[in-house]
């Protein structure tokens, strides 16, 4: 069949972009209601909760904001009560007129129109529930006569102000008399001003986060046919992003067939995940994709997609919940089956948030399996991993065609990982090309690092930390780690995940109290010096907040910073100064760490930690990343460099600390250790 392009007009049921924008922003909108209405002097949060509102009726269909709403007012019902629910309405009614014009450009005419209905309605509401409740509304009625007698009689106490206080008791008595026209009018102008001030106050907030990327790469549209992805039939196909001037790929040929293990290998920007997102149903630009039913992604016997951040994909509290989350109730699933069968025997009852990365990548294998796939893609699902995980997940993604029906699709940076496979697609500048099992030897050029250090700048002395300390859950990560590092060091911190490479990261950066022990820079506790120590996040995009890459630098080093050091910080990590304009959703990921890194070295940090500052790099923004740190070594910076990749890592460190289970195993010059 040949595809229509993913622009047209969306149709159908709500598509998962839409289910998750609307929980994730519905959740906070009542939070903020709530607080609004339990906490005193915080009504103002009553506004903030519209922005989020506002978002979703400006980003998608009027039936993803019905549907937001109307579960975040049952939500807000059961968390506090009737109030909580009027004032989610009630945000929801400004953030959706606004958010509506917002969506269709219009301006403030239509939000006249739009509030005047909306008031018009809300006032009718509003008499026809006191009509109905008759004893509320006499209530309400005696408390505003008792109000108005009592001003009355405070003010014939002093006789200038009598003839006030009996105009305001007569007020009163006719308002209540005609009450149906004053409630109806007030909250009606009430709804209109509202509306008003909210199209200039959240519309300017609702502009500055145009900029937010809202798509959801993996969405397709509706196909109602059978779900039978396989076997699938790339012919010529071109995809172009919208707004994109160059094509990620152009006239791909690929069959994938029921028992097949596929590697797709390329650098980045190659066109993999785009490849992926084609054959999870997102349909190509040119060129026809042909399979015997639909692509059915997430469906039982469908196409199911693991991804490079596990996290991002688990949902349960416990191992066991994961697995058939989501799933309809009555489904039959043998949830300690398909734990055994991806390595995980056992741990049905586990905290997610206790699985290392690895373990993580099984149960998100597991999830997938549990809905009987066809196709299961796993995109740079090892990237996060350890060498030992690494090699056993590949070896569970390639017996898998051999054990079901159905065929896997892995894609990776590796050629060990590829190596394991059926048959390899090598792509290049969007199209297929030759494979050339030498195609990732990139040795970097930098020279060696001198093994000498300074004094000591930091040292740990017997940490301990356990997460969830004194809950039945506690989790010890960190069992007394001794360690220093020396002013212009470089030290490599190995392990295989699970050991604290990360857990130490944060208490290095002064974010984590340990739960034991000391961590103290030049003498100092580090959890007072905050911001002395800079730390690269594994997935670096996480970090940077602004719209623009000078705007995200600047932030970093405060006021003072202006475009000339935005550009001497763009000049340290090699990036060419013209990027301080480009949006930070334009860079590779290679781009985005040297940005986070040279925010970093903008705020001017006595020490820098790197989280796997390798990991989803194509051998080229290996070789570029490690050129990089070495050189900001030879120019003084002290670094402590977590990764799991430490081949040429001799050129950047001059000593290698190995963990083993939360405690130093080894601690050895870097030439002693460079074997994985």
């Amino acid at each position: 069949m040949t595809t229509t392009p993913p622009e047209t007009a969306p149709s159908g049921p709500l598509r998962p972009i839409e289910l998750a924008t609307g929980a994730v922003l519905g959740g906070v909108a009542i939070s903020l209601s709530v607080l609004a209405n339990l906490i005193p002097f915080l009504g103002a949060l009553q506004l903030l909760a519209a922005i989020p509102m506002g978002i979703i009726a400006q980003r998608h269909r009027a039936r993803a904001f019905l549907t937001a709403t109307v579960c975040a007012g049952l939500v807000g019902f059961v968390a506090g009560g009737v109030p909580a629910v009027l004032s989610v309405a009630s945000c929801a009614i400004l953030g959706g007129i606004v958010g509506t014009v917002k969506r269709r450009g219009g301006g403030l005419a239509s939000v006249l129109v739009y509030s005047t209905i909306a008031g018009l309605g809300s006032g009718a509401f509003a008499v026809g529930t006191l009509l109905v409740f008759s004893t509320t509304r006499n209530l309400l009625f005696d408390t505003l006569r008792d109000t108005a007698r009592g001003i009355g009689e405070f003010a014939a106490k002093q006789s200038f102000l009598a003839p006030i206080g009996d105009a305001f008791a007569d007020f009163v008595e006719t308002a209540l008399h005609y009450w149906w026209i004053w409630i109806g009018a007030s909250v009606t102008i009430g709804t209109i001003l509202s509306a008003i001030f909210a199209w200039f106050l959240l519309g300017a907030v609702i502009d500055r986060l145009a900029w937010v990327p809202a798509e959801d790469h993996l969405d397709a549209p509706n196909d109602d046919r059978t779900v039978a992805p396989l076997p699938v039939q790339l012919h010529a196909v071109s995809y172009r992003y919208p707004g994109g001037k160059t094509y990620a790929l152009q006239g791909v040929e690929l069959i994938v067939n029921v028992g097949e293990f596929v590697a797709v290998v390329g650098h980045n920007g190659s066109g993999k995940s785009t490849l992926s997102r084609i054959l999870a149903g997102r349909p190509p630009t040119s060129g026809t994709v042909t399979r015997p039913g639909s692509a059915g992604l997430g469906k039982f016997g469908g196409t199911a997609v693991v991804m490079q951040r596990p996290e991002s994909q688990i949902l349960g509290v416990l191992v066991a919940d994961d697995v058939v989350w989501g799933l309809p109730t009555d489904t039959e699933v043998d949830v300690e089956g398909l734990l055994a069968e991806v390595g995980l025997a056992g741990l049905g009852a586990r905290e997610t948030s206790s699985l290392s990365g690895g373990q993580q990548q099984r149960l998100a294998v597991a999830a997938a399996l549990a809905r009987q796939p066809s196709l299961l893609i796993a995109d740079e699902a090892t990237a996060m991993v350890d060498p030992a995980g690494r090699r056993e997940l590949v070896a569970l993604l390639s017996a898998l065609p051999q054990r079901h029906s159905m065929a896997v699709v892995l894609i990776t940076h590796q050629e060990i990982e590829a190596a394991a496979a059926d048959r390899v697609i090598h792509l290049s500048g969007g199209r297929a090309v030759e494979h050339l099992p030498t195609w990732h030897r990139t040795e970097s050029q930098a020279p060696q690092i001198s093994e000498h250090a300074g004094e000591p700048l930091l040292r740990l002395s017997g940490v301990r930390h356990t997460y969830l300390s004194g809950t039945p859950w506690a989790t010890e990560a960190l069992h007394g780690i001794d360690l220093t590092v020396g002013r212009g060091e470089g030290v490599l911190l190995v392990g295989g995940n699970g050991s604290g490479k990360s857990t130490i990261a944060w208490i290095m950066a002064g974010l984590i109290d340990p739960t034991e022990g000391t961590c103290e820079l030049a003498g100092r506790p580090m959890t007072t010096q905050v911001g002395r120590v800079g730390l690269a996040f594994q997935h670096s995009r996480l970090q940077l907040l602004r719209r623009t890459v000078g705007g995200e630098i600047a932030s970093w080093g405060g006021p003072d910073v202006g475009s000339a050091r935005v550009g001497q910080a763009l000049d340290d990590v090699a990036l060419d100064r013209i990027l301080a304009g480009r949006g930070i959703d334009e860079l590779s990921g290679g781009q985005a760490r040297r940005v986070a890194l040279a925010g970093i070295l903008a705020s001017k940090p006595r020490l820098v930690v790197l989280d796997e500052p390798l990991a989803g790099l194509d051998p080229e923004g290996r070789r570029g990343i490690i050129d990089l740190l070495g050189s900001l070594r030879r120019n003084g910076l002290t670094l402590v460099v977590i990764s799991h990749d430490i081949e040429g890592m001799s050129t950047v460190c001059n000593r290698i600390v190995r963990l083993d289970g939360g405690r130093v195993a080894t601690d050895e010059p870097s030439h002693a250790g460079q074997t994985s």
